[in-house]
């Protein structure tokens, strides 16, 4: 058994079996645990996480069946399903052992034991406790990565100067540990940057994982950050890690930060500070190692103004600040969104490849965007599905009334001309690009509107 591995608790009703266990085994773990009475067991294991139980099958008087050793090894089992139980008796059979392996426990040894014996076999209970933890942690990620994979589209573009600033600043940050907050409007790609800040750092091979703090209700805000454990709660069946247990080695992403009531700062303070947490129905704290990134769309510093917001919190997340520029402040990256989400769109859903005409173009442009790239990639899909054209003109390209309302407000001084214009093209996106419907609704022919649509480009 390697030195110094391990958390053992030994429980026996004999002194003398207590201490030779102790005396051999403190030379080579980590820590160990030695009780006479089982009744102490559960709390015990309240206060531990033991890797391994060395249990013994018989504690009352005269007893020789075993049956109080099946009552812990289910007793022990039901607290911990991945405990490493090993039974231990004077009075062992193969009947016995067969029935101890069926009922849960790793393996079974006869005392007095052979010290080279119970050495190896305690190295096999902790290689098996390894693996087993290893297993529901490779589980839980495995969950985080396939929601993860669900995400189409998910390239971080811009040529414009603002987010040539943001990548500059991203070079600058990605390979220190730094917590970051990123700043920015609804849309504007702040999880990207986040995503893009882990691909860039030393941790790029371990698990990105990602938190919407807006959508977790603040009754299960505890179980879902720090875990729990099981019988913590109703319905809470067997232990959980939480995001920051599972994003321990890698990066952690606190989306809408912003929105967390101050005690829920303050829990979230408390975590970063100490760097270790505690599941839910536990006292046993849990160090982390995590990369923070958190992001809002909201003014935290005015909020800490305001007292909304703890500043001690937000000096611990934003040792640097990334903001993201609105997608009207950098119009000229539109075309490139355009060609990127059409080519990933058409992909998905089997369509030839599409092009926006200039037009088409001129019109994104003009469009404010307030829902940001996230609006725009919306728009591009519909279009998308929509139109069988090759060549998308503007009426392939619809927004909602509302939105549309602030696009189509034509200057307070323009031309009759543009007037025109402007109404054409809002009626032919109303009907989606349908000219016999919109003619019927500006009240001319269908000759006369392609005219009309000749005539301005559209």
């Amino acid at each position: 058994m390697d030195r110094k591995t391990g958390k053992i608790l030994v429980v026996d009703d004999n002194e003398d079996i207590l201490s030779a266990a102790r005396l051999l085994i403190k030379q080579h773990s980590a820590l160990v645990h030695t009780e006479k009475n089982p009744e102490r067991i559960p709390a015990l294991m309240k206060d531990e996480t033991y890797d391994v139980f060395l249990l013994d099958m018989n504690f009352a008087k005269g007893a020789t069946g075993g049956e109080e050793g099946f009552v812990w090894l289910r007793r022990i089992l039901a607290a911990d399903p991945q405990a490493v139980v090993i039974l231990i008796t004077a009075y062992g059979d193969v009947g016995m052992a067969v029935r101890a392996i069926k009922e849960g426990a790793t393996d079974f040894i006869l005392k007095p034991w052979q010290n080279e014996k119970l050495l190896a076999t305690l190295a096999a209970a902790l290689s098996l406790r390894a693996s087993r933890i290893e297993a529901i942690s490779l589980r839980q990620r495995q969950s985080h990565f396939s929601a993860d994979l669900d995400r189409p589209f998910r390239d971080f573009l811009g040529e414009s100067a603002a987010m040539k600033e943001v990548f500059a600043t991203i070079d600058k940050v990605a390979r220190t540990d730094a917590s970051i907050l990123i700043l920015g409007e609804n849309g504007t790609g702040k999880e990207l940057a986040a995503r893009e800040i882990h691909r860039r750092s030393h941790r790029h091979r371990e698990i990105f994982v990602g938190v919407d703090m807006s959508a977790i209700p603040e009754t299960l805000f505890e179980s879902e950050l720090f875990g729990h454990v099981r019988g913590a709660f109703t319905d809470a069946r067997e232990d959980r890690a939480g995001r920051f247990e599972t994003a321990s080695g890698g990066t952690l992403f606190l989306d809408e930060i912003g929105n967390l009531s101050l005690p829920l700062q303050a829990k979230i303070l408390t975590t970063l500070e100490n760097r270790q947490l505690f599941r839910v129905g536990s006292n046993k704290p849990v160090a982390i190692d995590v990369r923070l990134i958190c992001a809002t769309n909201r003014p935290v510093h005015q909020m800490v103004a305001e007292n909304k917001f703890r500043q001690d919190l937000l000096y611990r997340i934003n040792t640097i600040e990334v903001r993201m520029p609105s997608l009207r402040e950098r119009r000229e990256d539109v075309p490139l969104l355009v060609e990127h989400f059409l080519a990933a769109y058409c992909r998905k859903y089997g369509r030839p490849l599409k092009t926006a005409g200039p037009a088409a173009l001129l019109k994104l442009e003009g469009y404010p965007w307030p829902g940001n790239v996230r609006e725009l990639q919306h728009a591009v899909e519909r279009a998308v599905i929509m139109s069988d054209a090759a060549i998308l003109e503007p009426g392939d390209f619809l927004f909602s009334a509302a939105e549309g309302a602030v696009a189509e407000a034509p200057p307070a001084a323009t031309s009759l001309e543009d007037l025109e214009r402007l109404h054409v093209e809002r009626i032919l996106g109303k009907h989606g690009g349908n000219v016999s419907k919109a003619a019927r609704e500006l009240g001319i022919s269908r000759a006369a509107l392609y005219r009309r649509l000749e005539k301005h480009g559209l």
